[in-house]
């Protein structure tokens, strides 16, 4: 999926879970089918998964990257009823392996680009209780880094501009960019920041009979705008169900619209990087796209 990403074969993964964590080296080890595009993902037995970085840092660097995620993950663990992962160990580089890697405790459950739940209005209900649970996590005063989604709209312009570029040909285009004019400039007003848990792709959220059933990659969670989260809303579900989630929600003309510019910038994104490395990214873009427009 990225030019410079590191390939991670399940016998090294067998091989520096042995050497690290002897106590496993009786549970099975096998590679997940995943449309994630950060960690190459392994089951260990039944109850755990080993996460291991695609993309290459320095050590120090992806240690603290680490210890900042398994922090983040705990800080949301009990904090609704939603089940989301447990730390368990951080690895280190060996054989094979540049790179710290992390282990989490394995959650049930199937992917919501496998299990659309788009038209479900008892998961509309339940992501809603999610975003409202986490927005009530205290931030310590801590405000958005500065980095990434939930800051202003405006500081993504160039790579706002490199999507635009990029997708010549693959979408409307001229439309998309009158759309972000617009979308760049929406007005933020005195919210203050708080906490989100900042990638609600169906990639992270986990369904069961057309419920909510857990949530993954955790790792982001963090004060930001309040907005931010409600890019799940476009992501995920249909005219409807988002009608409700809206509702349940309680967000204002604003803070809705901004959502809706959030979910744009990052659907932008996927759409032209993942077409041929990650489809099913790609095309969760585009359906996305699809929604914000006729919305």
């Amino acid at each position: 999926m990225h030019v410079d990403q590191v390939t991670v074969p399940v016998q090294t993964v067998r091989e520096l879970i042995d050497e690290q964590f002897p106590q496993w080296r009786h549970l099975p080890v096998r590679a997940v089918a995943s449309e994630g595009t950060v960690n190459a993902i392994f089951r260990v037995g039944d109850r755990l998964a080993a996460r291991f970085p695609l993309r290459p840092q320095d050590v120090a660097t992806a240690r603290r990257w680490l210890a900042s995620e398994a922090e983040a993950t705990r800080a949301l663990l009990g904090r609704t009823r939603f089940p989301t992962p447990v730390p368990v160990a951080l690895g280190a580089p060996g054989p094979g392996y540049p790179m710290p890697w992390s282990v989490q405790t394995w959650l049930p459950g199937v992917v919501a680009s496998a299990e659309d739940p788009g038209e479900s209005e008892a998961f509309a209900r339940d992501l809603a209780e999610f975003i409202t649970g986490v927005r009530a996590i205290n931030t310590q005063g801590r405000t958005f880094p500065g980095s990434g989604r939930g800051g202003d709209l405006r500081t993504h312009d160039a790579w706002m501009t490199e999507c635009f570029d990029r997708s010549e040909g693959l979408l409307d285009v001229p439309r998309l960019r009158r759309m972000w004019a617009v979308m760049r400039d929406l007005p933020r007003g005195a919210d203050p920041d708080v906490m989100n848990h900042g990638d609600l792709i169906a990639g992270n959220v986990l369904v069961s009979g057309g419920r909510l059933a857990g949530i993954l990659d955790a790792g982001g969670l963090g004060p930001a705008d309040p907005a931010l989260d409600l890019i799940g809303a476009w992501h995920l579900l249909e005219p409807g169900p988002r009608r409700l989630f809206r509702d349940a929600v309680g967000c204002d003309d604003a803070e809705w619209e901004r959502g809706r510019a959030w979910a744009f910038v990052q659907a932008m994104g996927a759409v032209w990087y993942y077409i041929e490395s990650n489809p099913t990214m790609s095309r969760m873009g585009s359906r996305t796209l699809a929604r914000i427009i006729a919305a």
